[in-house]
């Protein structure tokens, strides 16, 4: 069985998803299940259909989060120190076509999120990064692209 590396903070929210579908989300559609099919005839009944698909959504998700949280291998960053970019650094980039600055976490692949900053370990961007230091550039394959970025900033936690 492959080891999934998380966050404890991705492992966290995983497990939350996990408990809101259990006990909030699936009572709620077998609720709607229960009304749908008071209502007669199942054949030619929308809302019952729409509930049993939701069903077999939620379902299909809570396997999958069960899956994912017996196979975390949770990573606390905060006890992480180096001088080399690994799963779990927060790293601050800078374009060197654009000057634009960007922050970046390497997470695990469940738990990313570039609206918060959080790529994925397997993403072009992290593959790149894996094993630099601050000061070194590296160049990213993008789909517009080649990317040029400055590492300016290494932190952890």
């Amino acid at each position: 069985m492959e080891k999934i590396p998380m966050t404890s903070q991705g492992y966290e929210e995983l497990k939350e998803e996990l408990r809101r579908r259990q006990q909030e989300e699936r009572p709620r559609i077998i609720a709607a299940i229960s009304e749908a099919r008071a209502h007669g005839d199942l054949s030619e009944n929308a809302e019952y259909h729409a509930a049993k698909e939701s069903q077999s959504l939620n379902e299909g998700r809570i396997a999958e989060l069960e899956d994912l949280t017996t196979r975390a291998e949770v990573i606390d960053v905060t006890k992480m120190s180096g001088e080399k970019v690994k799963f779990g650094a927060t790293v601050k980039l800078i374009d060197e076509d654009t000057e634009e600055e960007k922050v970046y976490q390497i997470v695990g692949d469940q738990e990313a999120d570039v609206k918060k900053g959080r790529i994925s370990i397997s993403s072009p961007i992290a593959r790149a990064l894996i094993g630099k230091g601050e000061g070194d550039t590296v160049e990213v394959a993008a789909p517009g692209g080649a990317k040029s970025y400055e590492i300016i900033e290494l932190r952890w936690g």
